[in-house]
């Protein structure tokens, strides 16, 4: 099988073609990144001598990149996207011309080029915040940020193009992922460098913010179940049961990195912040799939990596403020 990914020099998306790679010897990737701040080389610098991985720059919502990328696909996993909650907050016309623009590119390249399988990669983000309880995939979207907002409007093109067109698409919306190789603006990783470097770590508001976090290898694994057994007009939520509460966590990263807590340093809060986000994954645990990762070490082993691998992150967080 071939296999167009799109954000594959991204963070989940480099990691979804590693293991993809190991879990199908016979599958062949090709891989369009626009390689915006967040899609990095060095993500993807392993597959340059790998045959069965084919690079393309481009932009999904550049119907001639898409168009070269998805010839002679029989499939789609859709990363590509804008992701940060704060970046849309400033700025949300790069979420709606990825997200949304992008999406509809993709899907019309889809249907074109008739694929057997199209994977929208969401987020738990669309269901908004809950007081209480997890949402199941049946749950109303309620998206408080420009960002969610964006990747709600994209997983309802997804669904018209199924039922209209009888596209063979799912939808996959996971929580938190964490793990090597993410971008040390999102959450574990900005912890982590700034512990290592003896910076003070920004926590907004009162720090009881409460998110479910999943290695970013059992997520992957997920997907590539979804991409054999999945069911085309399905969406499949995945989630670890595993939630900890923002502030609880930064001490607990600095305790494993040998830090004090007296780096903590509460900020203004965030515009809109969602409280709490919980998801119920009874479908994809269905089919089979759960978390083989615990919490505990798999936090510990991308702590360790951080630590191994300076070169990697230091040169992106010159970049970019905290």
């Amino acid at each position: 099988m071939k296999v167009l990914v799109t954000g594959g020099a991204g963070f989940i998306g480099s990691n979804f073609i590693r293991r993809l790679l190991a879990r199908d010897p016979a599958v062949q990737v090709v891989n369009l990144d626009k390689l915006t701040y967040a899609g990095n080389p060095d993500n993807i610098k392993e597959f340059e001598s790998n045959p069965r991985v084919r690079f393309i720059r481009g932009d999904v919502a550049d119907p001639r990149s898409v168009a070269q990328a998805i010839s002679g696909c029989e499939a789609v996993v859709h990363f590509a996207a804008e992701t940060h909650v704060d970046r849309s907050i400033v700025s949300a016309s790069d979420f709606l011309a990825t997200n949304v623009v992008g999406t509809h590119c993709l899907l019309e390249a889809a249907r074109a080029a008739g694929v057997k399988r199209y994977i929208q990669i969401s987020t738990d983000e669309v269901y908004g915040s809950l007081e209480s309880g997890a949402a199941d995939e049946e749950a109303p979207l309620r998206p408080n940020s420009p960002y969610a907002a964006s990747k709600a409007g994209a997983d309802h093109l997804v669904r018209a193009y199924q039922v209209t067109y009888g596209l063979p698409a799912l939808i996959v919306r996971g929580c938190n992922n964490f793990g090597p190789h993410q971008f040390p603006e999102k959450f574990i990783p900005l912890m982590i460098t700034h512990a290592i470097e003896g910076e003070s770590l920004p926590i907004y508001g009162d720090g009881r913010y409460v998110r479910e976090w999943i290695f970013v290898s059992d997520f992957c694994d997920g997907i590539g179940l979804l991409l054999e057994r999945g069911r085309p007009g399905e969406i499949y939520n995945i989630g670890s049961g595993e939630y900890r509460v923002n502030l609880e966590l930064a001490k607990g990263l600095l305790a494993l990195l040998g830090k004090p807590p007296t780096l903590i340093r509460h900020v203004t809060d965030r515009l809109g912040h969602d409280r709490r986000y919980a998801i119920e994954s009874k479908k994809i645990r269905a089919l089979g799939w759960k978390p083989r990762a615990s919490f505990e070490q798999a936090l510990e082993t991308t702590v360790r990596w951080y630590q191994a691998h300076e070169s990697w992150w230091r040169p992106l967080r010159a970049g970019f403020k905290t």
